[in-house]
């Protein structure tokens, strides 16, 4: 079956039962048992089956058997947020004393999650150049590492990685790796068949699709690390409502025609861009000049549609003037909706190994599905306005 198909047909055998196209949202704390023995036993149906709200409920059950699919994998966790299925990831396999390595491009969050969070209770964290060769990323390893933690393009500045590499890298040392994969979605890019153990993402960008909820899915490469998982997600109390799921699962039935036209509108306007004299350069992997261009015209099979942008002014009020001049931008954080947004990050970034020192800012665009000459026709007059 090929992927425009599965996405519509995937987890709608509930649809016989219950008559309707999409499955009805079930909203639900306590679910009844038919006698006392299926109560007693209702443990044992805790990771497929539905035993009590907050263990999931039919919603989160359908969503995550689609995510699961799409991505190649045994099984998927569904999460309230998009961070916390990154939380969760970093947090379910490690104890006190043990060791993560975490690329130093990582999404902002995850680096305070471990800073402050990880931190207090014993867990040490090392970042790495998100442009390491395997030899230097080798030297990093301790006896007590647990963890590799990945993200490509990376968060803000989208540098690529190597992922089979690394990922082969940490199981040589006998150590899990993850990744965040909500830039790609699992259309553009399959962690899973490249040797990655956990597929993280945040389901509130392309898989929601229209920036009206928050929700994270982590998908496991064997049923053994889906149970723990999982375990430690329902120890934490940490889940999906079911009225976000059903909006998720949605979402997901369009994903193979919204991502695709924002991919090239991004390509195309991304292209525009590198030729405008104010532009000083495009972060963005999918344009051939790009230092990333290689490892993701190998591995990746569509891009997304979110890029950095430099520009040669370095005047904050310059900038200022662009971005709230702008009619068709909104100025937000979150991307992946079907609106186009545009935020500007100050430096430094966050890091620790890797210095950003190229601008005092950055900008950073997301294209949606307005038509791409309106978007130009308005960056470009924002761009006059430097």
């Amino acid at each position: 079956m090929k992927r425009d198909t599965k996405l519509i047909h995937l987890a709608r055998a509930e649809r016989r039962l219950e008559g309707t196209v999409n499955i009805p949202v079930h909203r639900a704390s306590t679910i009844l048992s038919p006698n006392l023995d299926s109560y007693l036993n209702r443990h044992q149906r805790r990771y497929e089956g539905v035993t009590y709200g907050a263990t999931g409920t039919q919603n989160a059950r359908a969503l995550a058997r689609a995510v699961a699919e799409l991505e190649g994998g045994r099984a998927c966790v569904v999460t309230g947020t998009g961070l916390s299925a990154v939380t969760m990831t970093l947090s379910a396999f490690v104890a006190a004393g043990d060791h993560v390595l975490i690329t130093d491009s990582v999404y902002g969050p995850a680096r305070r999650f471990c800073d402050e969070v990880l931190a207090r209770y014993g867990v040490h964290t090392t970042y790495f150049d998100p442009h390491a060769s395997v030899q230097q990323l080798r030297a990093l390893f301790r006896p007590s590492t647990r963890l590799l933690y990945l993200e490509a393009p990376g968060s803000i500045t989208f540098e690529m990685q190597d992922i089979p590499a690394l990922a082969a890298l940490a199981r040589e040392h006998g150590v899990l790796s993850a990744m965040d994969n909500t830039w790609a979605t699992p259309l553009g890019f399959r962690p899973l068949e490249h040797g990655v153990d956990l597929s993280v993402q945040a389901g509130t960008k392309y898989i929601a699709g229209h920036s009206d909820l928050v929700i994270g899915m982590i998908s496991t490469a064997t049923e053994a690390l889906f149970h723990r998982l999982a375990d430690h997600v329902m120890a934490f109390g940490d889940v999906a409502s079911p009225d976000d799921c059903f909006l998720a699962l949605r979402g997901l039935r369009t994903l193979g025609v919204r991502l695709p036209a924002q991919h090239a509108a991004a390509l195309r306007i991304a292209g525009w861009l590198q030729t405008h004299p104010a532009v000083r350069a495009v972060l963005y992997p999918p344009l051939p000049d790009d230092p990333g261009h290689a490892l993701y015209a190998r591995d990746f099979s569509t891009g997304a549609s979110l890029f950095g942008l430099l520009l040669r002014s370095t005047d904050l009020d310059a900038a200022r003037r662009l971005i709230d001049g702008l009619e068709l931008f909104g100025i937000g954080s979150s991307w992946g909706g079907y609106e186009s947004l545009i935020n500007l990050n100050l430096a430094p970034l966050p890091r620790a190994v890797t210095p950003w020192t190229e601008t005092p800012f950055l900008l950073r665009l997301h294209i949606g599905l307005e038509d791409p000459d309106d978007l130009m026709a308005d960056l470009e007059a924002g761009l006059a306005r430097l």
